[in-house]
């Protein structure tokens, strides 16, 4: 009996192997935003002290991830990822080794942040170029599903409620100790991917630095940046998600604790149970995603799952019903992980090899760099306007935006162009030709 289509890249040695590791390193993360927030406080910090901690981190994200991307083309993968597992092990077992003794400072603190930042600017480039080596193409939309699904879960709700039980029962250190042994056990387990396997997906032998062309930091951006703009798919689907991240995110993260309090009479706990319901529908469309094979109409499913996801948005600001309200919050849940997943696999599948860590960080660097402006944007914004009118504008332009994407970059003529039930060796050339 075949296994289940989301199950099917665990049959691959290489990917249970980073799949696990990732899965630790997630959790770890989601324990270290509960255990940095409390060590700050331990430490005699407030709100101040605990937005610059934050800010550093996204300092070193936003700085780093498009560096990331070209390291990502230029350095083997897997050198690189163990490289900065290693390196986010040093630091927390670090700043766990200065809270035991006493000697922590917030100074401290902040420049692990940092440090964390910046790792993951060079992670996540990395794995999503690494994924097409150890798995086949058809395989890529179930592994991008996986990963929709467990990040949900493992950082958003099992890692924090975790930490928090350490820092009730015992104290910050203790939490941050165990984001220390997380690293540790994903640190060991990304030692034993396999030298030889990663190199038999890569034409039979694994890429050294020596054999990519010596270019400037700038050439190879420009290289990057290039291929974006002459590939219309590409292009306008980055300058959706610009529009979205601007308009939505702020909405959502600054002015909804106000809706939740003024329209539903509700507390914090309500505001994190309706966070908690968007969570839960992130995993859900992961999942199901996971579980299905691409679509042929990939890029008009994946524009309308965000444009029609978006649109129980602009009602937010109207809502007095609390259900109405989850169930809103649910729907764009599921429908932006399945555009999410969606869009992985499309990079993994179009986009050549050697220039994808380059354009997954350059996604990577657009939706950073404008959640900040949105977020502070918001604020100032809800002076002049009132709530109800900042929701309708932002769940009526994206939308309207997802249709203009597909119209002017041509997409459902450029899907049919480019069927991905093909071979992976027939995309790659067509990729690259594009």
């Amino acid at each position: 009996m075949p296994a289940p289509k989301a199950l099917r890249p665990f049959a691959h040695r290489e990917y249970r192997v980073l799949i696990a590791a990732l899965a630790i390193s997630i959790f770890g993360s989601g324990m270290w935003a509960v255990a940095m927030v409390y060590q700050v406080i331990h430490l005699g910090g407030g709100p101040l002290e605990l937005s610059m901690v934050a800010a550093a981190g996204s300092i070193g994200l936003v700085a780093f991830v498009l560096a990331g991307g070209i390291a990502a083309d230029r350095i083997p993968q897997r050198r690189l990822i163990i490289a900065v597992e290693g390196a986010n092990l040093a630091v927390i077992a670090t700043i766990s080794g200065l809270a035991i003794t006493g000697w922590l400072q917030l100074w401290h603190v902040a420049a692990g942040a940092f440090v964390l930042g910046v790792g993951a600017a060079f992670f996540f480039p990395a794995y999503s170029a690494i994924l097409p080596r150890i798995l086949p193409a058809e395989d890529l939309l179930a592994a991008n599903g996986m990963e929709g699904t467990m990040r949900p879960v493992l950082q958003q709700a099992a890692g924090p409620a975790v930490a928090g039980i350490l820092v009730a029962a015992l104290s910050p250190s203790h939490a941050v100790t165990g984001v220390a042994m997380c690293h540790l056990l994903a640190f060991i387990v990304l030692n034993f991917l396999g030298r030889h396997t990663l190199a038999t997906q890569h034409g039979g032998h694994e890429q050294s630095p020596g054999e990519h062309r010596k270019q400037s930091f700038l050439n190879d951006l420009r290289e990057g940046v290039s291929y974006t703009l002459r590939t219309p798919w590409l292009l306008w689907t980055l300058i959706w998600a610009c529009i979205s991240v601007l308009f939505l995110i702020g909405p959502i993260e600054v002015l909804l604790p106000f809706v939740v309090r003024d329209q539903l009479g509700g507390d914090s706990s309500m505001f994190g149970f309706l966070l908690a319901v968007m969570g839960v529908g992130a995993a859900a469309g992961s999942l199901v995603t996971a579980s299905l094979r691409l679509p042929r109409r990939y890029l008009t499913v994946m524009m309308v799952s965000w444009g029609i996801g978006s649109m129980p948005l602009a009602a937010v600001g109207l809502m007095d019903n609390f259900w109405v309200m989850a169930a809103a919050l649910f729907v764009w849940g599921v429908t932006g992980s399945v555009g999410m997943v969606i869009w992985g696999t499309l990079l993994q599948r179009r986009v050549p090899p050697h220039l994808l860590g380059r354009v997954s960080s350059l996604d990577f660097f657009v939706s950073l760099a404008l959640m900040p402006v949105s977020m502070a944007l918001a604020g100032p914004a809800a002076e002049v306007l009132p709530i109800w009118l900042i929701f309708l504008l932002a769940g009526g332009v994206c939308p309207v935006m997802a249709v203009v994407a597909m119209a002017v970059a041509r997409m459902p003529d450029d899907e049919l162009a480019h069927p991905l039930d093909r071979s992976p060796e027939v995309e790659r050339t067509t990729a690259a030709g594009e």
